[in-house]
């Protein structure tokens, strides 16, 4: 069973929730979803908790204000999801690009002991999957200038993203399959909680 720091399950301090993290491109939102579907919990991305928080977009915050603003935002808005999280609430949390590097932000998720799970995938494919993405929403995408500085961007990031709990591989896997490997390496049952626990 896979434990918090301090010995005990996580199920047991009341904690019942996975937070994804990882560089854009990484399926951090479509594989949560898939995983909230499979444990029954609840998805939220925090960057669309931050724009609601905000009333403007995450490019908008950057643009008027710059990313000192941007990132107190984001701290606030996960100190409101990991508040929830001590309420009882059941979430699959992904985080934006830059959120676990913040070693304030990293903090308060192992201060909580939520489990983190780290989409990885090379520069190369997660460049190939952005610039699809952008090209079908027809959206422009300041880190999508440069592969250079998008590759140098991943691999300052992807030391922080390894100190995650979890480690899964995305390369040549489907949405689901990606969710299904999650719930096993974290022995999650399929409609909430953790196999052998007590609902």
């Amino acid at each position: 069973m896979f434990r918090g720091k301090s010995g005990t399950s996580l199920r047991s301090q009341g904690t019942c929730a996975v937070i994804l993290i990882g560089f854009m491109g990484a399926g951090k939102s479509s594989v949560g979803r898939a995983l909230a579907e499979t444990t029954g919990w609840t998805f939220e991305d925090l960057d669309e908790r931050i724009e609601r928080r905000e009333g403007r977009t995450v490019p908008e915050i950057f643009r008027d204000s710059g990313e000192a603003a941007f990132r107190r935002a984001e701290h606030e808005a996960l100190k409101e999801v990991l508040q929830g999280l001590r309420a009882g609430a059941e979430r699959v949390v992904a985080l934006g690009g830059g959120a676990f590097v913040q070693k304030r932000n990293a903090g308060l998720i192992e201060d909580r002991e939520v489990p983190t799970v780290f989409l990885d995938a090379g520069a190369d494919e997660l460049w190939r999957r952005c610039r699809l993405q952008a090209e079908e929403q027809g959206i422009e995408r300041p880190l999508l200038g440069s592969l250079e500085d998008f590759r140098e961007l991943y691999e300052k990031r992807r030391p922080h993203y390894l100190k995650a709990s979890v480690k899964q591989d995305t390369n040549g896997k489907t949405v689901e399959g990606i969710a299904a490997q999650i719930v096993q390496a974290l022995r999650l049952d399929r409609r909430g909680g953790r196999q052998g626990e007590k609902q």
